[in-house]
């Protein structure tokens, strides 16, 4: 899968993730991969940006086979702009796909 496509999905899909629950990081890294190769310092480094912006806060977790886990919690302005967010990405892919189409019928003419 293309790098860039990534990148830029790649916000919207932790945000995703923890709109339907709380998730600690290497919890996230597995739910993202089954979908697509992330490395797992690219995803520390998007959730420090969504805790810096207040979209996501963090709470330990003691854990009975290590050291206490640190979970990411969606805030209600995370959960506001993981909507807007997909709602953006909606309208993106759609118009894509129309440039798409277009280009392939002006080729086939």
């Amino acid at each position: 899968m293309n790098a860039q496509f990534k990148k830029g999905a790649l916000e919207l899909c932790v945000l995703s993730k923890l709109a339907g629950e709380d998730r600690y990081g290497y919890e996230l890294t597995e739910a993202i991969s089954k979908e697509m190769t992330i490395a797992t310092g690219t995803l520390y480094l998007v959730l420090k940006r969504l805790k810096d912006e207040a979209y996501v806060e963090t709470y330990l977790v003691e854990s009975e086979s290590g050291p206490a886990r640190k979970y990411y919690h969606l805030t209600e302005k995370g959960l506001e702009y993981q909507k807007t967010l997909k709602e953006e990405w909606q309208e993106f892919v759609k118009a894509v796909e129309r440039v798409i189409e277009s280009g392939a019928e002006g080729a086939a003419e």
